[in-house]
């Protein structure tokens, strides 16, 4: 939590503290900045000139942590990364809670580019804030976040454009698959509309999937009539398809072709997911070897696998695995997933009938 010797090292808290108690500048939970205060203090700082870089980050999936392990479990997962914050920013700038899961922050110091890209891929990578279990009563949920930041004065000329192009970026980031930080780059994202890479309605997604999908034969033609909505709703490059003899082909990149061996080892219900290399590592070491030295070989971190079928019938599997991508999978995208894995299932069954009614 922080106290007045913290907050007094700032011309602007040094003031304030002198007309109001610290506590009502503490956001009570978290023990970092409670809003009002911090987002006064950021335009405090526009007014004055300073550079600094700020940012947002916003927890991956807290609704999950809070549903299956209790808002109180949520509560504790907020102390700790409230803590976590305070500690990493001690040296370099000031850290906020904007409301719910998303925490704000200042830095002084991390202002180029390639400050900001080495100081967040520590925040990512080094295991104390982020991509960690957090132990806590019964329980040690995972914890993950999306973070976007921009840097004034050399993004923005105020504090409106400053936010804005901010939440954009990590607008960017949540689309890409959470997980991952963006740092704004104006050649970039200087264009970006959130509303244009908002995901649309899960009616509207299915139903163009539908019409592309019986508007041409084959299942190759298939495929490809749902890869261009599928790359757009979960922001990749390729999808690929294992049929029952365990051949793997890409839809997009026709040059890949492989056998990867049997996958019913590794799926222990209609789908498989692995949110890190070392996931699959562990998963598929022994069980599915050749899919595992496949994924290697695609510069895989996180996979999503759907079975095809039908009831107890399997007729193939699909896979969404994209390179250099650490993203944490959405229950809005494998619901994307199992329903064009469903609709092949029953592509492959009347296929199937009308080759009986032929004979």
């Amino acid at each position: 939590m922080y106290t007045e010797e913290d907050l007094k090292k700032y011309p602007f808290f040094e003031k304030k503290l002198k007309e109001t108690d610290i506590k009502w500048m503490i956001d009570p939970l978290t023990g970092v900045l409670s809003r009002g205060f911090y987002l006064e203090f950021v335009r405090s700082l526009i007014a004055e000139g300073r550079a600094f870089t700020f940012g947002i980050l916003d927890m991956d999936n807290f609704k999950f942590i809070n549903d299956n392990f209790g808002h109180h479990i949520g509560d504790g997962v907020l102390i700790e990364m409230g803590r976590s914050l305070i500690e990493c920013f001690k040296d370099t700038g000031l850290v906020g809670r904007f409301g719910g899961d998303e925490f704000l922050f200042v830095s002084f110091d991390v202002l180029s580019y390639a400050d900001k890209k080495d100081f967040l891929g520590r925040i990512y990578d080094d295991g104390t804030i982020l991509r960690k279990n957090i132990p806590l009563e019964g329980c040690s949920p995972f914890v993950t976040a999306t973070i976007g930041c921009a840097t004034f004065p050399d993004d923005a000329k105020d504090y409106d454009e400053l936010f804005d192009i901010m939440d954009k970026v990590l607008y960017r980031g949540k689309a890409k698959g959470r997980n991952c930080y963006i740092i704004y780059v104006e050649e970039k994202h200087k264009n970006i509309e959130i509303k244009k890479i908002a995901k649309k309605g899960i009616y509207t997604t299915f139903h163009s999937m539908i019409r592309k999908f019986e508007m041409v034969k084959g299942l190759d033609n298939k495929l490809q009539s749902v890869l261009p909505i599928v790359m757009d709703e979960l922001q990749v490059t390729d999808l690929y398809f294992v049929n029952s003899e365990w051949n793997m082909w890409a839809v997009r990149n026709k040059d890949l072709k492989v056998n990867v061996g049997n996958l019913y080892n590794l799926l222990g219900d209609d789908h498989y997911t692995a949110n890190f290399v070392e996931d699959m590592e562990r998963d598929m070491k022994d069980k599915c070897p050749e899919l595992l030295k496949t994924l290697r070989a695609l510069n895989v971190e996180t996979v999503l696998i759907i079975r095809i079928g039908i009831d107890l019938e399997t007729y193939g599997f699909i896979i969404c695995a994209e390179p250099y991508s650490h993203r944490i999978w959405q229950e809005e995208e494998m619901a994307l997933l199992y329903f064009l894995a469903k609709m092949i299932a029953a592509n492959i069954v009347i296929e199937k009938q009308k080759e009986k009614l032929e004979k």
